[in-house]
């Protein structure tokens, strides 16, 4: 209790809750192919590989925006960027709801949807300019929860889309992103300690240091992991078990339930045991429970298994992001932008290749095991990286 107190009487709460409804509503729009990808597909007659690439997409998109996002908050300050994001995001849900009806349509949806998957890079170094050192992995952890919006997506979106139609889930959406952007705009202040912008060293200095891509790599496996899952899953309940488009979501949701409420778990643990073991045991953790979902079990066991798999991963977003601001402390906008990059691009590889594993295989059970071992390929290289860094 008296850790808490601590923590609550030090930083801004009111620019942490803003934050966290910042990036909670900007999640909600970046992953919203995701469960309504089942609907477009039907209607567009889809193949499996061309849904995967649908619902993956905004996750590129995410990729190519953080990056730049994270340059425009060091710029002009977390507040301003970030209601230019909520004011950009309407864009896309716009067009999704009035204008697109081509599958490259929503291509181009998808890709203006990664402006709000870039809210990363703006809502973490927000806050963290907000709290010392020992307050970093759970103000970030707290931050970093709002992909819960995923949670909103996917409970939601299905039940919307068979009462109102698919589109107007789009049209609807704009609503929360619009009260959002009046909340965050009369909660969100700068701190006065914010770091003096490093523009000029920029993201070419940045990635010349091999700690930064040492975190683009394991963030990759974990954010990238986590929200790719969120993404694919309505799919691959609806596809591989046969589950109702809704009932999909539903299932989906449990999971993404899982990643949002250890998220600040993982960044509370880091702060006690230390990002990199925590990080070793999860990576391994999540390489195995995702190596028995890829066996195609039961579907009770199957749920487990991959619930299990977004918790551990949604602990291991946290444990990462726990290291970035004590490692890059002048930089935390450019190094959340290059690392937050890295999260979109792995979570982009992990739907738009199990969808193509399907359109070959018929089924998904082979791509979930390629993501296994990829993560133990990963816990392996940790590994590595623990020996040298203990002698360095």
């Amino acid at each position: 209790m008296g850790r808490l107190r601590a923590f609550c009487r030090a930083g801004h709460l009111p620019t942490l809750a803003a934050a966290f409804l910042y990036f909670d509503v900007s999640f909600m729009a970046w992953v919203l192919l995701g469960p309504l990808g089942a609907f477009i597909g039907e209607e567009l007659r889809l193949t499996a590989a061309e849904k995967g690439l649908l619902v993956a997409i905004p996750l590129l998109g995410g990729s190519l925006f953080r990056p730049l996002v994270g340059l425009l908050a060091d710029l002009m300050g977390g507040r301003k960027t970030g209601l230019l994001g909520l004011a950009l995001t309407l864009l896309p849900l716009a067009a999704g709801w009035r204008l697109a009806g081509r599958l490259e349509h929503f291509y181009l949806v998808g890709l203006l949807l990664g402006i709000a998957g870039a809210s990363f890079a703006v809502a973490l170094p927000l806050v963290s300019s907000w709290y010392r050192a020992e307050h970093q992995g759970l103000a970030l952890g707290i931050v970093g929860a709002g992909n819960s919006g995923t949670l909103l997506t996917t409970l939601l979106a299905p039940r919307l889309a068979e009462k109102y139609g698919w589109r107007s889930v789009f049209g609807l959406a704009m609503i929360p992103v619009c009260a959002v952007g009046v909340v965050f705009a009369l909660l969100a202040k700068e701190s006065p300690k914010r770091p003096r912008s490093s523009v000029g060293r920029g993201y070419g200095a940045l990635l010349r240091e091999s700690d930064a891509l040492w975190f683009c790599l394991l963030y990759s496996l974990t954010f990238g992991g986590l929200v790719g899952l969120a993404s694919s899953l309505p799919l691959f309940f609806h596809e591989e078990y046969r589950v109702s488009r809704v009932g999909a979501g539903d299932l989906a949701t449990w999971a993404v339930v899982a990643g949002s409420v250890l998220r600040p778990v993982g960044g509370w643990l880091a702060d006690r045991v230390g990002g990199y073991r925590l990080l070793l045991v999860l990576i391994t953790s999540a390489g195995c429970c995702l190596a028995g979902a890829g066996t195609l079990p039961p579907l009770g066991l199957a749920l487990g298994l991959l619930i299990a798999v977004s918790g551990i991963l949604g602990m291991g977003n946290g444990a990462v992001f726990q290291l970035v601001p004590l490692r890059f402390p002048d930089r935390v906008g450019l190094a959340t932008g290059l690392v937050g990059a890295a999260g979109g691009l792995g979570g982009f590889l992990l739907p738009a290749g199990l969808g193509v594993v399907k359109e070959r295989t018929g089924h998904y059970g082979l791509g979930l095991l390629v993501g296994a071992a990829i993560m133990l390929a990963g816990a392996l290289l940790l590994l590595h990286l623990g020996a040298r860094w203990r002698t360095s």
